[in-house]
C-alpha cells in the first residue's frame, strides 16, 4: 500500500487495484474493512455462528482467488455482499438447516406492527405473547422462499437500501421492491392468525379485568 496515504484515505477501488498488482497489505485492509460486515450478514442468513465463521473464510478465499473477476461495474462492497449471500445460502442448502431470524433483529417498523408498545412490562400475558410471537415470526421467516428471504434480510434486517440490495442480487429496484412487498405479505399472512388470536385474547382479558374492577368498586361503595 502507498505509504503516503493512510488506510482510511484509500478507496476500495484503489485497494483492489493495488492488490491486483501484488500488494498483499491491500487485501489485509479489505479484510479489516469488511470482515465484520460479512460475518454479520452471513450469521443473519445462516443463524449459526459456526456456519458464519466458515462463510467468512470462504468469502475471503473467493475474493483472494477471484479478484480479477471483479469488473468494477458496481461497488466492491456490492460484489462482496453478493458472494456472501451466495455462499451463505450454499451453506444452508448443504446442511439442510431451517434457521431463522430473531424478532429483535427485525426492523422497528415490522416489529412494532406486530408487537406494538406496552408500558406494563410486568404483564405476564403480554410477555408470554411476545415470546410466542417471536417464535411464530422465526418460523415464518424460515419458511420464506430463499429469493424472498434474502430480500427481507438485506432490506428489513440489515437495513440496506433498495439500490444496494439490487446491486448485490443483480436485480432492478422495482424487482427488489416487488419481492420485498411480497415477502412482507407472506409474513403478514402467516402471522395474521396469531395476531388475531392475541388481540382477541387480550380484549377478553382486559374485559374480564374491567368487570372484576367494577364489581370490586360496587362492593366497596356498598
Amino acid at each position: 500500500m502507498e505509504k503516503s496515504a493512510t488506510p482510511l484515505e484509500v478507496t476500495d477501488a484503489q485497494l483492489v487495484e493495488l492488490f491486483r498488482k501484488g500488494d498483499k497489505d491491500s487485501f489485509v485492509e479489505l479484510l479489516n474493512r469488511y470482515s465484520e460486515k460479512v460475518h454479520n450478514l452471513s450469521i443473519r442468513i445462516t443463524r449459526s455462528e459456526e456456519d458464519a465463521e466458515e462463510v467468512l473464510q470462504d468469502v475471503f478465499v473467493t475474493v483472494y482467488n477471484k479478484i480479477d473477476k471483479f469488473e468494477g461495474k458496481s461497488a466492491f462492497s456490492s460484489w462482496l455482499y453478493r458472494i456472501t449471500v451466495n455462499t451463505s445460502f450454499m451453506k444452508l442448502r448443504k446442511r439442510k438447516q431451517n434457521n431463522s431470524i430473531s424478532i429483535e433483529e427485525v426492523s422497528p417498523g415490522i416489529r412494532d406492527n406486530w408487537v406494538g408498545s406496552r408500558s406494563d412490562a410486568s404483564d405476564m400475558n403480554y410477555i408470554c405473547s411476545r415470546h410466542e410471537l417471536r417464535d411464530e415470526l422465526e418460523k415464518a421467516i424460515a419458511k420464506l422462499p430463499e429469493e424472498y428471504r434474502v430480500i427481507f434480510v438485506l432490506r428489513d434486517v440489515d437495513g440496506l437500501s433498495n439500490q444496494e440490495v439490487g446491486e448485490i442480487l443483480s436485480l432492478s429496484v422495482p424487482a427488489v421492491k416487488s419481492r420485498l412487498h411480497r415477502s412482507r405479505l407472506m409474513l403478514r399472512k402467516r402471522l395474521q392468525k396469531f395476531h388475531d388470536d392475541y388481540s382477541n385474547d387480550e380484549t377478553i382479558a382486559y374485559g374480564n379485568a374491567a368487570e372484576m374492577g367494577a364489581e370490586e368498586e360496587m362492593r366497596y361503595a356498598a
